[in-house]
């Protein structure tokens, strides 16, 4: 009989447009292994969000696999040690996996690789991000030039069709992903998360279609938390179960999808940026914050567990955390401003608001997630100016949140429309909601000063 050949799951955990799998496939009888290491990202191991979500992602991956006679080999403990494990227990021949670009998995796709035959495809962005460069040859650093260069390979290549899978002789053994403890249980704080997700390469298909019968108006209504304009493809695109390539050649039918298609990209340019400082979500972009003077002690915690549980007084804010917390997910200009808040509001390193977010979000992704903490931050290579302050009071009408404040702070939902932005600011008495924890203009002015004491610190 042929030898098997492994395939090596990771955040790629779909059939259809999966590289690995169709030249696994093309070699012989496959073995497809996912292994749960907690250890290789040591303090970046995947949050409780993100578990719920890959308990059931892992269920539906299997169950695809299934219908090919094919299953799902289940292992926990360090994947560059338990796969070439795997490998010699079997008799394989190749390992087969799609690249990642976060700095543990590089460092466990070098390890596989001085052990056994490891072959690495590109799947997870719309180009290989080490094949994006400068006139130079170096790396880009500012999205705008990256996203030209970027543009200019387009389009990606088409999807790879789902190939015919034969199975081995024999299996390995498996661990049972239920023994995993994935799902919270005492209490169970994902009772939520099933209304809003179904996760799984027929979920990503599902969610797809259903936002592009609506992306013609993307452009406005991505702004508009009360309507939830956004395509809430990030969950699917972060596993893997839906490529960015399907999602791009289904765009381009679209007239109106050219926005949408940059922050597509946004994702490639988080991708480059890890392999530009690998350190992204411990270290600052710009070394002037490694002297920022953030607020720490009892009342900057206390501060910071009020922004937790969307006890800060401020409505939009509130809503976003709250909706965070009940679903897994917050509508992402809601996110830029509850982040700005937390980093300028209340002078909290944003790293820990980074973590906060890392544990609570569904689609919580290592490059994306530290990228858009620094850029809201100032701190990283390409970011939005520290001095640029954002304000919830202003931001909230502007984009007619009231519905979405209604929802999600219930305390305020007979507010009437002309305060429901700032009742306090209106004079309104709401016994059950808090006062504000720092005026608008109190905070920016602590921020600014922190800035310039920064400034002349560094």
């Amino acid at each position: 009989m042929t030898a098997p050949v492994i395939l090596w799951f990771r955040q790629d955990l779909r059939l259809a447009d999966q590289p690995a799998l169709v030249a696994a496939a093309s070699e012989g009888p496959v073995i497809p292994v996912y292994i749960l290491d907690d250890q290789a990202p040591r303090h970046w191991r995947m949050g409780a969000a993100q578990r719920w979500w890959l308990h059931h992602s892992l269920a539906s991956l299997d169950k695809d696999l299934r219908r090919h006679g094919s299953h799902l080999v289940l292992r926990k403990g360090l994947a560059a040690e338990e796969i070439v494990r795997i490998a010699r227990e079997t008799g394989a021949t190749r390992i087969h996996a799609v690249r990642h670009y976060e700095p543990w998995w590089q460092k466990a796709e070098e390890g596989v690789s001085k052990a056994f035959d490891l072959c690495l495809h590109d799947g997870n962005c719309l180009a290989p991000p080490d094949t994006i460069r400068t006139g130079s040859g170096g790396p880009y650093k500012i999205y705008t030039p990256f996203w030209r260069a970027l543009a200019g390979r387009m389009p990606p290549p088409s999807p790879l069709l789902e190939p015919r899978i034969t199975t081995p002789d024999k299996w390995p053994e498996s661990e049972e992903l239920e023994d995993w403890g994935l799902l919270p249980v005492r209490p169970n704080w994902a009772k939520g998360f099933d209304a809003e997700w179904t996760p799984g390469e027929a979920g990503a298909k599902a969610r797809l279609d259903a936002f592009l019968s609506g992306v013609d108006d993307y452009s406005v209504r991505r702004d508009l938390p009360s309507v939830e304009g956004t395509s809430r493809l990030s969950p699917h695109l972060h596993f893997g179960e839906v490529s960015p390539a399907i999602v791009w050649h289904a765009l381009s039918r679209k007239a109106d999808a050219a926005k949408f298609v940059k922050e597509l990209a946004w994702r490639d340019f988080a991708q480059n940026m890890m392999l530009v400082l690998p350190g992204m979500g411990d270290r600052n972009g710009r070394e002037a914050f490694d002297h920022f003077p953030w607020r720490t002690g009892s009342e900057a915690d206390a501060d910071f567990a009020a922004w937790t549980k969307g006890m800060t007084g401020y409505p939009i804010v509130d809503a976003g955390m709250r909706q965070l917390w009940a679903t897994g997910w917050m509508h992402n200009r809601v996110r830029m401003i509850a982040a700005s808040f937390l980093v300028k509001h209340l002078l909290i390193d944003w790293r820990r608001g980074a973590r906060w977010f890392w544990d609570t979000l569904v689609d919580a992704d290592y490059g994306n997630n530290s990228l858009n903490w620094q850029w809201i931050a100032g701190s990283g290579l390409d970011s939005n100016p520290f001095g640029r302050i954002m304000a919830p009071l202003t931001q909230s009408p502007k984009f007619d949140a009231g519905g979405y404040i209604r929802r999600w702070v219930p305390e305020l939902a007979d507010v009437p429309d002309a305060a429901i932005h700032d009742p306090e600011e209106s004079g309104l008495l709401c016994p059950a909601y808090p006062a504000k924890l720092i005026g608008h203009r109190e905070a920016r002015e602590r921020a600014l000063a922190a800035l310039g004491r920064a400034r002349n610190t560094a």
